[in-house]
């Protein structure tokens, strides 16, 4: 069976220009994901609830969120990358570290989340680039999330 011709007005070469960057923003996001994730298995204090139940959100969000980066990438007709490995040599982001303290861990998930941001419009500088409307919907998308995620981590540790 041969595989049937992409026609979706984006030439190979722009599908594979945005699936690279979409790469990049999963890899971030994955990275993002875990460490949440592993924040709100590991937080402790007299904020516990609280900070246990912010965390579980953002990670929510993000979990669904990487479906649909990865789904994207499929569609544009590249593969979607997986395994630990791979996400660690795509992304910058370090693994957490759970004998931090709660606000350590804020500190850092913020930058993360900055991190991601950057990552996001870069991607979607690419996409417009390109003219894949579809990428910058759902980019833009994602970087509103990261925003409001920074900024909830923001205003927890007191900052504007």
């Amino acid at each position: 069976m041969t595989a049937a011709t992409i026609n979706t007005g984006l030439t190979k070469a722009e599908r594979v220009d945005v699936a690279r960057e979409l790469t990049k923003v999963l890899a971030d996001s994955f990275a993002v994901y875990m460490k949440t994730h592993g924040y709100h298995w590991n937080v402790r204090g007299p904020e516990f609830f609280t900070l246990h139940t912010l965390l579980e959100q953002q990670y929510r969000d993000m979990w669904e969120a990487l479906d649909e980066i990865a789904e994207r990438i499929r569609a544009l007709g590249e593969f979607a990358p997986q395994g630990y490995a791979t996400f660690a040599n795509l992304s910058s982001i370090k693994d957490g570290d759970p004998d931090k303290d709660a606000t350590a861990m804020l500190k850092e998930l913020m930058k993360d989340h900055e991190t991601v941001i950057a990552t996001c419009r870069a991607a979607i500088e690419s996409a417009d680039e390109d003219g894949d409307d579809v990428t910058v919907d759902l980019l833009t998308q994602r970087l509103g999330a990261h925003e409001k995620f920074a900024w909830m981590l923001r205003s927890t540790l007191g900052g504007r």
